[in-house]
């Protein structure tokens, strides 16, 4: 953050650190600088919930960037339980049935990691190729970065592939070591150039968009509302659904591409 957005007077010369001074944030926190010079350098593990909350504000933290920062600093807390292991990863029944009764809306069940644990007909179709790979390869995120039809796919690449690190970024600052996240990291950094650049950034913010436009090789151009909503229950995973409204040309398309067979495309 710039002095200038956090309303701080900069004052004649040079300073030498680009953002807002410890003792700026200090101030803007309602904190004393020795308090937060414990807080960050690691000497103070218990910062109380106002004291999150008043840090979240002093440096402008969205509530994505605050619920991140709360989940930080409960877990240096030890205040929440150890992180389970990732519980059977295939998909109960249920959301079996749901995902079926969803056409034509494509929809996907992701892990927490991005993996795509199951899908509908169009769900998978969104992907064009990655039925090519085997299925424990077959990853949102591994797709975006590695697989030559993503970036002529996605009409906003960038956004799709910054949401996708945004949510691993998340998860590795409350599970750095996690199995399952330390091996997709490592291969993804060591394939793609782009993913490693866009990972040392340390973006937690999800980019909001309702829409998302694909330029599908099969179906032609097509733009879908897209939801995303938690499975209880389970280890992190999630449904991503798209949608279009009834009689428009992406809803009939929408339907081609439910009852497209990628196997049978020439």
């Amino acid at each position: 953050m710039c002095p200038e957005d956090a309303g701080v007077v900069v004052g004649p010369g040079v300073r030498r650190t680009p953002g807002l001074r410890r003792e700026e944030i200090a101030v803007r926190a309602g904190l004393s600088v020795d308090y937060y010079t414990r807080l960050e350098r690691g000497r103070e593990h218990r910062p109380g919930p106002a004291v999150v909350d008043a840090l979240a504000t002093a440096l402008n933290l969205d509530p994505s960037e605050h619920a991140h920062l709360i989940g930080l600093a409960a877990r240096v807390a030890n205040l929440a339980p150890p992180p389970a292991a990732p519980a059977d990863e295939k998909p109960s029944h249920g959301v079996s049935l749901i995902l079926e009764s969803l056409r034509p809306y494509p929809a996907l069940l992701l892990s927490r990691t991005t993996d795509v644990l199951a899908s509908n007909p169009g769900g998978l179709g969104t992907l064009p190729g990655i039925e090519d790979w085997p299925q424990e390869r077959q990853n949102l995120t591994r797709y975006s970065f590695l697989h030559p039809a993503a970036r002529g796919l996605f009409a906003d690449w960038d956004a799709s592939a910054t949401g996708c690190i945004a949510r691993l970024r998340a998860l590795a600052g409350l599970e750095p070591d996690a199995p399952d996240l330390v091996l997709l990291v490592d291969e993804l950094r060591s394939c793609s150039a782009e993913f490693a650049r866009l990972w040392e950034r340390y973006e937690v913010r999800p980019h909001r968009r309702d829409t998302k436009t694909l330029h599908h090789p099969r179906v032609g151009t097509v733009t879908l509302g897209i939801q995303s909503m938690r499975i209880e229950g389970t280890p992190g995973h999630s449904l991503l659904i798209y949608h279009a409204e009834p009689g428009t040309v992406d809803h009939d398309t929408m339907v081609l591409l439910d009852g497209d067979d990628p196997d049978q495309a020439g």
